[in-house]
């Protein structure tokens, strides 16, 4: 045989024999699909061959990589899914950097039930209930719109621009988780501006866009976009003067997680703004040998690229493979085992443990601050929900809500203080504010002019709002316009942006609020009705009773039986008349005497001195009250009443009664939509001095006013009108600006603050000024009526000296008592020792003594002298 040919045929057979053991080490096959152009593709693209290569490395098995480019296309991608799938037999595909493409792949590989491993930067929660073969390998990053909010709350900014690329997640899921982000801050979207895909955006679209937004308050741009729309956008809005001092610009990790890869002028044309980035830790072992690795084959496979380093989606596109090639270690040939495996997976990647929970990774918590500073850019710090802000990762390191323990921030234009967020308006361009030019009340808003035809405004809404001024932490340059038509057009004209705000006697009305936003009102909120007074002729029948109250006529009856009870007690004993009758007639003798006491003001002939002083007190008592009931009664029977001639608005509807109400404010059409009012029965009022003037002259029968109105109203004329019926809670005086003002905030705090320090309430009393009168007070139905509160202390001096004579009267009693026991039995111990005593001879004849001389009259054992004929040890004898 040919020596040659028999070399060529040991040749093939060896190489066959290597191809056999090669295939024998063979654990499957896993398609990449990717856009090898751009900064995310190459870096996953080294990342997953560094994968494969660890893989065999440490089991000596061998995994084959089949990469395929999508060019961003997710048509293209499903094409090169189908081609894996049929052709290459792949059991797996990863990659898929955008959610267009893994939707569309996740389709396919549901029918061809094939695991599909996606990095795309986002997907809708639903997404892995819909495809059960998709399993998405990068954590949820909702958390960091939480990370964006809270750099905007930290700051104060109450309204921000989005300007996000507009694709279907974009729109549906970022934008959202935004918003409510934004309402836990106190803060809001303001304007959305949707911009097309990089490669479908032109530079006038772009610019028409910006310009837009120029426009418009706030200052705060938040952006949501690739890099190379990023780059894009910045060149244009640094040509339109958005990067200057007044800007905020703030990123997502849609872009600065390629910080590391831009280049000097990129970065240069960021400068100033604030970016949200993905955090992943760079001191572990293993990620320390992955970077140098990476290193190594990204140099020698993209020379072209400026800088090596990896980034997120290198990290995110190993660990990914490694997930895979884990599931894969067992040989299996079924794929719905390799997805089980896959689902419970458990290790620890390049930085961080790597579980899959429902096929997803758990959301990221911990982002990175950074700010583009010249031609690179500076780590400010970290956030994370738990912990807020903090220079440093580590558990227990002074953390904060606030963005400033991050230290200082270059925004754009270079300040080095915090911008508004907002163009603060300057002496060359100051706030445009309209007032009303014919105010029907000229005490809220007057409006003249000068010889020059200047117009100069002042009144109380003008003096508030100037107060209001002194309390902002920033100038407020401002020109007051007068405007001649219906508070509801005026207000219109800030929506129109014919005005920049409002200030004035302008209620805040739901209508009203379509048109433009309002300040906390800095009056109180109330249409309430003015009537004349008249002569009060209801109720006259029972007016003897009212110069007492109720409680007053019970105490006065009470006290008064009281002492009449007590004169009674004391004076029983001494006087029969007192003493005779039945219980009834002497019940009716006491009261007759309690009540004869108060009237007839002289007390009959008293027989105890007791009962003479209770008698004097009573009559004193008696006399100040009788005289204060004629004294009041005097005055209600000569002083003339008034009442309202109209107690309620059912009195006017039901009489057809004219009403007066300014047509040029909300009233009257409140008054028929609301209370039922005719039109045709509704006078209008140009003027505050034509109200009392139809008042009198009977044109119209009430006139609704607003509440500060009403007040002044009152003050002016206190004497004949009054303020009837209820208050409709309706109205309020405010301050107008446009919707989403950045100022308006600031301007009611401004407002609650000069409340709160009684600088409003100072302002309110010089408008009422001496004149104000009490009218609007309620008052109360027995106001003029006198009641115990004015004589509790005499009512007490005569309850008490009836007490205590009462007590001293019961006392004497007892100790009458008690004596005359006493005396009974010191009597018969005196008798029964006198009785041993006498001697039974001297007995008989002192007895016939005395009988034969008949000189004793007969006495009994009562005689003071002598006691059964024997004389007492203590009495004398003088005879």
């Amino acid at each position: 045989m040919d020596p040659f040919l028999f070399s060529f045929m040991a040749m093939i057979l060896l190489l066959s024999r290597a191809a056999a053991g090669v295939d024998a080490r063979k654990t499957g096959s896993i398609g990449v699909i990717v856009d090898n152009s751009t900064r995310i593709g190459k870096e996953e693209i080294v990342a997953m061959k560094l994968a494969i290569h660890d893989f065999k490395n440490r089991t000596n098995r061998q995994l084959d990589l089949h990469v395929r480019d999508s060019q961003s296309d997710p048509v293209l991608a499903v094409f090169s899914a189908r081609n894996l799938i049929k052709k290459q037999k792949v059991q797996a595909i990863i990659g898929l950097q955008t959610w267009e493409e893994a939707s569309l792949v996740a389709e396919l590989g549901c029918k061809a039930r094939i695991p599909i491993i996606s990095v795309a930067d986002a997907a809708p929660p639903w997404a892995t209930d819909r495809w059960p073969f998709l399993v998405r390998a990068s954590p949820e990053k909702h958390q960091q719109m939480k990370a964006v909010a809270a750099v905007i709350g930290s700051w104060g900014w109450r309204g921000i621009n989005v300007i996000y690329e507009d694709t279907n997640i974009a729109a549906s899921e970022i934008i959202p988780f935004l918003a409510d982000a934004l309402k836990e801050v106190g803060s809001e979207i303001k304007h959305l501006a949707a911009l097309p895909p990089s490669s479908a955006v032109n530079s006038s679209s772009l610019s028409d866009q910006l310009q837009r937004l120029k426009g418009k308050q706030p200052r705060v741009f938040v952006l949501h976009s690739s890099l190379s729309m990023a780059e894009s956008l910045f060149s244009k809005a640094n040509e339109l003067g958005m990067m200057e001092k007044g800007y905020v610009w703030i990123v997502t990790d849609s872009i600065t997680n390629l910080v590391h890869s831009m280049d000097s002028s990129l970065i240069s044309s960021m400068e100033g703004v604030v970016g949200v980035k993905s955090f992943f830790s760079e001191e572990e072992a293993r990620f320390q040998v992955f970077h140098e690795q990476f290193r190594q084959m990204f140099r020698s496979l993209y020379p072209e690229e400026n800088n090596p380093e990896p980034g997120i989606f290198a990290v995110q596109a190993y660990d990914a493979v490694r997930s895979v090639a884990l599931a894969m270690e067992d040989n299996t040939n079924s794929t719905q085992e390799l997805l089980e495996r896959i689902e419970f997976i458990d290790f620890h990647g390049l930085t961080s443990r790597i579980k899959f929970q429902r096929r997803s990774l758990a959301p990221q918590s911990m982002f990175q601050i950074v700010n583009m500073i010249g031609r690179s850019y500076r780590e400010l710090g970290f956030w994370s929900e738990e912990s807020g802000f903090s220079k440093n990762t580590i558990d227990g390191y002074k953390n904060s809500s606030s963005m400033s323990i991050l230290g200082q921030i270059f925004w754009p234009g270079g300040p080095i203080s915090t911008p508004r967020g907002w163009e603060i308006p300057t002496t060359e361009t100051p706030l445009q504010i309209g007032v009303p030019l014919n105010a029907t009340f000229k005490q809220f808003v007057s409006v003249t002019y000068d010889v020059g035809g200047n117009p100069s405004v002042s009144g109380f809404s003008i003096e508030v709002f100037r107060a209001v001024l002194k309390h902002l932490n920033y100038t407020l340059p401002h020109e007051f316009i007068p405007f001649n038509g219906t508070y509801d057009h005026l207000v219109e004209q800030v929506h129109l942006k014919k005005y920049d705000a409002v200030v004035g006697d302008t209620a805040i009305l739901s209508k009203r609020w379509k048109h433009a936003d309002f300040s906390h009102p800095y009056t109180e909120p109330g249409l309430v009705m003015i009537v004349p007074e008249q002569v009060e002729t209801s109720n006259r029948a029972w007016l003897f009773m009212k110069p007492f109250t109720k409680a007053m006529w019970v105490l006065t009856a009470a006290i008064t039986v009281y002492n009449g009870f007590i004169l009674w007690l004391l004076e029983r004993n001494r006087n029969p008349e007192l003493m005779t009758g039945s219980i009834m007639d002497q019940m009716g003798t006491l009261v007759y005497l309690s009540f004869s006491t108060l009237f007839s003001m002289h007390g009959g002939r008293q027989h105890r001195n007791l009962s003479k002083l209770v008698m004097v007190v009573w009559l004193f008592a008696s006399l100040v009250i009788t005289t204060s009931y004629t004294a009041n009664l005097t005055s209600m029977l000569t002083v003339q009443r008034l009442e309202p001639t109209v107690v309620d608005v059912e009195n006017l509807k039901s009489t057809n009664a004219i009403v007066g109400c300014s047509g040029r404010s909300f009233v009257a059409r409140y008054l028929v939509d609301v209370i039922g009012i005719k039109l045709r029965n509704i006078k209008n009022i140009t003027s505050s001095d034509e109200y009392p003037r139809a008042l009198r002259g009977g044109e119209i029968a009430a006139a609704f006013i607003e509440a500060p109105y009403a007040k002044v109203f009152l003050a002016q004329n206190c004497k004949g009108f009054v303020a009837s019926g209820e208050t409709y809670k309706v109205g309020g005086f405010g301050f107008v600006f446009p919707k989403g003002s950045p100022i308006l905030p600031d301007i009611s705090e401004a407002i609650l603050e000069v409340s709160e320090k009684g600088e409003l309430r100072e302002l309110e009393n010089k408008l009422i000024g001496s004149q104000k009168c009490d009218s609007d007070a309620e008052t109360s139905e027995d106001g003029s009526s006198l009641s115990p509160s004015s004589f509790w202390v005499l009512f007490l001096i005569t309850g008490g000296v009836s007490s205590v004579c009462l007590v001293i009267f019961m006392a004497k009693e007892r100790l009458t008592y008690l004596l005359g026991h006493m005396a009974i039995w010191r009597l018969i111990s005196a008798v029964m020792r006198s009785w041993r005593s006498c001697r039974c001879d001297r007995f008989s004849r002192r007895i016939s003594d005395i009988e034969s001389n008949g000189n004793v009259k007969h006495s009994s054992m009562h005689s003071p002298k002598v006691y059964f004929g024997c004389r007492m040890p203590w009495q004398r004898n003088y005879s």
